[in-house]
Formats: C-alpha cells, structure tokens, sequence
C-alpha cells in the first residue's frame, strides 16, 4: 500500500468509503463492462451514505462539506477499482443552482437531491459543431410567454439516460445581437422526466469506455420561464463558476487511479517471478512504476493547493488548470507503467487493468482537453498572446 498524507483531514471518510467500494468488486465493473449497464446499485449505495450530498448545505438536506472532502470521497472511489464517473457530475452540477438559483430553486430542487428523490447528473454544454467553444453553441431558447420553447442538440451529455433533471446552457440572444460573445447565453434547470418524448429524445453513444454518454436533441421542448437560473443572459458566467471545483475533483479522480494503477503493478512486480528473480527488481519494470508515483505525488501537490485555495474563496484557476492536466497524464502513465509490468495479463479482463486503463484515458480530453488548458496558462498565467 502507498504510503498516506501525514494528519489527513479526510482520513476517516477516506477509510469508510473504502469500506462501501469494497461491497462492489471488479466482477461487478466487469459484468456492467460486458453490457454497459449502469451502475445502480453503487450510486445508490453512495447516495444513502451521503456522498454525493458533500457538498450541499446542511439547511438543505446535504453534508455541508468543503470542496476537500468531496475531493477525497472520489479519489478514494477510483483507488479502489470502482469508478465514480457514473454520479460524480451531481457533486458540481448542483453548484450553478446553490450560487446562483432562487430560493425556490434551491428549497425545490437541493433537498430531493441531497435525498436521492431526484438526480442532476445531466450537464447540456457541449454541442457537435461548438466542442469546446462553448460560446459558438447554437441551442436556442425563445421566450414565449411563461415559458422557453428550445430547439437545438448537444452531444456528450453523460448519464442523460439515469438522471431526472439536467441543467442545460442556451443561448437566450443571438450572438450577433451581444457586444460580447460570452453574453446572451442562460442556463436553465430542465426536468426531463415531463419532457423525454416531448420535445427531448436522448441517443446513447457507444464508447471505449462504459461512460453512459449520450446526444440530445431539443425539438419545440417546452422550459417553465421559472427554470430559468440567475438572470438571462448570464449563464455562461454561472457555468464558468463551477469549472474550477469540477476541474478539481475530477483530477482527484485521475490521482486515485494513479494510486491503483501504481499498488497494482507494485504487487504484481513482486510477485511474478521470472528467470529466477521477481521482475520488479529489473530496472526496466521497477523504474516506469516509480517515476509514475513521483508525477502522482507532484500532481497531488498541486491539486491539494487547488482545494486548500478553493476553500479560502481564493480562485484556484491556475492549481485547478494544472493540477486536472498533471493528474491525467499521471494517471496514464501509472496505467502504461502498471499494463506493461502485467504483459498479457494486463489485457486480461479478470485483472481489471484493462478497464481501468481504457477509463483513465478520457480525463486528458475531458471534461476539458489538455491543449484548452495550456491556453489558459499561457494567456492568463504567462501573459501571452490569446491563442484561442
């Protein structure tokens, strides 16, 4: 086993979700693996006992914990062999209603949450011809009346298919009409249980991974006006607020497979034996293993300052950039470290190393790629040049 941080805040919290993820070994990752199920049962599981609720106020409903906490309850879900990649979206998703939402919004929506009543796991961003140019989408939402008439697709809206509400971003105003092309974009709440077949059709798109990802499609589907979040026109704004803590959590989760990956191979090294020497002891197994534990370690580092700043109300922006690119690419490299030291066995599906391998690989081109986030450091932490 690795060796712990020193006076770990989270160390219990750490410890009992260990215990939750073992109720739910590799064989049941493999079985949903083999017919890309969902995994109920374990998000359940996560619900009951809080988890998911983290970050949540207490006045409704939730743990009332800081960004740290929820940080540790993921990355001990990957360190485990689970994958949190099914739920984890509902503990940042519910920030952009928390912030900005109207009391009632908050009353409705946050407790039915916290509980499990409701899940918001569905996040409307990303479209086909946009990408990663959030403010060129061309979902369109038109007032009429008390309501919102939307038209319009997304694509990579993950877990659309198990959540009840997702929270989509339209634009309100055409982008010629704005001075700036960040504005004249909202955010609404959209409760997809009243609308699927109904102006909403979901297609699940099939992946590498089991990611349960999905397109969208937006035909007339009709928005109560009172699901609008925060003032029209602001919704970028509102969804710019919450990346940095999901940039966060999410490489917690790549420092957790790292940490996997890393005990994995480790075991492995020194138990196969081969030409009469445990082949952990040959430089070429043993130093591949070692220098990915030295880039988990360094990408810890970052992402704990990330959280520490995040939690001071300090912006994170530059820790929160880093930290999600440095944990991915750590993680990867523990998975090329931790595949090749199993040889053949590493594709071997009873070993566990080829699912973990193949779901680590997203992290470096979501939530967002690694050349998106070198821009950010180069224009706003370097001073350069706008590259994009």
């Amino acid at each position: 086993m690795l060796q712990t941080t020193p006076n770990d805040p989270h160390a219990e919290i750490r410890e009992e979700v260990a215990k939750l993820c073992a109720r739910f070994p590799g064989e049941y990752w493999r079985k949903l693996d083999e017919v890309r199920g969902y995994p109920t049962e374990f998000v359940q599981a996560l619900t009951e006992a809080g988890y998911l609720a983290a970050l949540i106020p207490e006045e409704y409903g939730g743990a009332g914990l800081g960004l740290g906490a929820a940080a540790a309850i993921l990355e001990e879900v990957q360190r485990q062999g689970c994958n949190g990649a099914a739920c984890h979206a509902q503990m940042y998703i519910m920030g952009t209603i928390l912030r900005h939402g109207s009391e009632a919004q908050k009353q409705e929506y946050l407790p039915k949450i916290a509980s499990g009543e409701l899940r918001l796991q569905a996040f409307g961003v990303t479209e086909p011809t946009s990408g990663t140019d959030t403010t060129s989408l061309r979902t369109f939402a038109k007032k009429e009346g008390d309501r919102y008439i939307v038209n319009g697709q997304k694509i990579w809206t993950s877990r659309a298919e198990h959540s009840d509400l997702m929270l989509l971003l339209a634009r309100t105003t055409p982008r010629d009409q704005v001075a700036k092309k960040t504005e004249g974009l909202s955010t609404f709440i959209v409760d997809m249980r009243t609308v699927l077949g109904k102006g909403l059709t979901i297609r699940p798109i099939r992946t590498m991974m089991n990611h349960n990802s999905c397109e969208v499609f937006f035909d007339n589907m009709e928005v109560p006006a009172e699901n609008l979040v925060g003032e029209e026109g602001r919704g970028f704004r509102y969804i710019l607020d919450g990346m940095n803590a999901e940039r966060l959590l999410i490489a917690s989760e790549c420092i957790g497979d790292a940490k996997w990956f890393i005990e994995k191979a480790v075991a492995y090294s020194k138990e196969r034996v081969l030409f009469n020497r445990p082949i952990g002891q040959n430089q070429g197994v043993q130093f591949p293993i070692a220098r990915a534990y030295a880039q988990m370690r360094a990408a810890e580092a970052i992402v704990h300052k990330g959280l520490a700043k995040f939690e001071a109300g300090v912006n994170p922006g530059e820790e929160a950039n880093m930290g999600k690119m440095l944990a991915a690419e750590a993680s990867w490299a523990a998975g090329e470290a931790c595949v090749q030291t199993h040889g053949g066995f590493g594709f071997a599906e009873e070993y566990d190393v080829e699912r973990k391998f193949r779901e680590t690989r997203l992290y470096q081109v979501a939530p967002i790629s690694t050349n998106l986030i070198l821009s950010y450091l180069g224009e706003h932490v370097l001073g350069m040049p706008r590259s994009y």
